[in-house]
């Protein structure tokens, strides 16, 4: 057995929804409301949902991975639903475009996320907090085979959570494509593809839970793809993709409860959000 450590653990703020006050009540536990007095409070229950940031912080230990050595498939291979064709077809088209990302390292602060090509200039999208957390060092990306370059930071959005990074021609990344605004739907299938607790090239599968949830990270509120799809540290800056191969957000965070791990809630940026701020950072960093 093998414990993979030293992989980051999140921390973030609180999940805000739009039925609770900004304290993270409901009605019935407003003070004064006269509501369900001394007995048990759904709005405590619900103010337990944190969300983090999903990229991994070096340093302390975000979560153990363990091999088995049995070869024996356990009680969840067994049981695992078909995978629709369309999505297997959609994993392979997808993974070759997404990146894994370092940044700071060294003697400083790092933190690790993942991004994908979103045009042939080799122009890639990722979260802004990765480079935060990275203390504005220098940043790092791994392509899938293997091969890596520093990347150059065009520019940063830190309002919207993205940023834009640009690695040399050589690195020939195939761009994904985007869905097209507007056009991602509530129960349609999707995949969550970057590099969780390390582990590049990870692709997970989900349905789109809900669109326009409202989130708060940090001192800003978000309109953020709701998904199932597993989404751990790591994935941070990777894409959401359907059933087609094309971009519905970039993974962003997750609600967790007492900060262990995915839950099966995760956020991410629409790409009607990613497309638009994606535009403004290349056309004014070039």
């Amino acid at each position: 057995m093998a414990v993979q450590t030293g992989l980051g653990e999140p921390r973030g703020p609180w999940f805000i929804s739009p039925e609770l006050d900004p304290d993270g009540r409901g009605w019935w536990d407003a003070p004064g409301s006269g509501r369900d007095p001394g007995g048990w409070r759904p709005g405590r229950l619900v103010a337990a949902l944190a969300v983090v940031a999903v990229s991994a912080v070096s340093g302390a230990l975000a979560g153990g991975v363990v091999a088995s050595q049995s070869g024996t498939p356990g009680p969840a291979a067994a049981s695992a639903a078909p995978v629709p064709a369309e999505l297997v077809t959609a994993a392979e088209r997808t993974v070759p475009g997404v990146v894994s990302v370092l940044a700071g390292g060294a003697n400083g602060a790092s933190a690790t996320g993942s991004g994908f090509a979103i045009d042939d200039q080799q122009h890639l999208v990722t979260n802004d907090h990765i480079l935060a957390k990275g203390g504005g060092g220098p940043v790092t990306v791994e392509l899938p085979d293997g091969r890596r370059y520093e990347a150059e930071v065009v520019g940063r959005e830190p309002r919207s959570d993205l940023a834009v990074l640009k690695v040399p021609p050589s690195a020939g990344l195939s761009p994904l494509p985007l869905a097209k605004p507007g056009a991602t739907r509530v129960g349609e299938p999707v995949l969550a593809v970057g590099s969780p607790l390390g582990l590049s090239g990870t692709v997970t599968a989900g349905i789109v839970s809900a669109l326009d949830r409202q989130v708060r990270l940090g001192n800003n509120r978000h309109s953020a793809v709701q998904t199932d799809a597993s989404i751990n540290p790591g994935n941070s800056g990777g894409p959401l993709v359907n059933a087609r191969g094309e971009v519905v957000g970039v993974n962003t965070a997750i609600a967790t409860i007492d900060g262990n791990g995915s839950i099966g809630i995760g956020f991410a940026i629409p790409i009607e959000q990613v497309q638009q701020s994606a535009d403004t950072i290349i056309g004014k960093g070039g």
